[in-house]
């Protein structure tokens, strides 16, 4: 049962791939400073297979505030490697991961099991979640791309996002989008300025984040770093002391 659904997911993805030829994308992605979207660019079917396995893990979000920066749940790539198999087959998919490195114009690679940040999901489920303004900071010795794809929007919450802010002589651009079920992103993670407003009473927001990187080895330094921020802001303490694979 599990490997036709797994199959079906592959065959949607496949798809949508074809839908959208990267030739004709990767002139949008240049133009807008490495970054572009997709409206449902997964149909629905897929969506509703992805949200059986977010409510499987959604007892078990960790719920994180950081004072003037962020709130909100999150779940790990720890927890989806246990439980979301359609997700992290998504992820891993090798079509997907050679499609986006010929947009970005380099070859990507998954990031390692111990990096929690690595197939995410965050949620927005209470007055007033939402996450400052930020850049998906690279602490690996590569380029690291961030896929955001939603899979929930029942709010007045938006994902805005500023263009161009580390291109000298370009004006910057800024979008604001709601994330609605099948919606894909993709950008470069040290280049998109974004932030996602605060949610309203009784509203909901769901969405999936995918992490790549052109070099996935990073400092011990860097490691523990990385992880205590994901700890903190993200994941919980706990996620500081998984092993990988576990």
């Amino acid at each position: 049962m599990q490997e036709g659904v797994l199959d079906s997911v592959t065959q949607e993805l496949n798809y949508a791939i074809a839908r959208y030829p990267d030739e004709s994308i990767v002139k949008t992605y240049l133009a807008q400073g490495e970054f572009f979207s997709i409206d449902q660019f997964l149909p629905q079917e897929v969506i509703d297979q992805f949200m059986t396995e977010v409510e499987t893990v959604r007892p078990r979000l960790n719920r994180n505030y950081v004072p003037t920066h962020k709130k909100g749940g999150s779940v790990s790539h720890y927890l989806l490697r246990q439980s979301a198999p359609s997700i992290v087959a998504f992820y891993r998919s090798p079509a997907f991961i050679e499609w986006l490195s010929r947009i970005a114009g380099a070859p990507l690679q998954i990031c390692p099991d111990e990096d929690p940040h690595a197939c995410a999901l965050y949620f927005y489920t209470e007055a007033g979640d939402h996450i400052g303004w930020h850049y998906d900071t690279s602490y690996y010795n590569g380029a690291r791309y961030t896929v955001l794809l939603g899979l929930v929007d029942r709010s007045t919450s938006r994902l805005k996002c500023r263009l161009h802010t580390k291109e000298p002589g370009c004006d910057v651009q800024e979008l604001s989008l709601s994330t609605d079920p099948g919606l894909l992103l993709f950008f470069n993670g040290d280049k998109l300025h974004h932030t996602v407003t605060p949610l309203g009473e009784g509203e909901e927001r769901i969405v999936l984040t995918l992490e790549y990187v052109t070099d996935p080895t990073m400092s011990t330094a860097k490691r523990w770093y990385s992880n205590l921020k994901d700890a903190f802001g993200y994941f919980g303490l706990p996620a500081l002391f998984r092993q990988p694979g576990k």
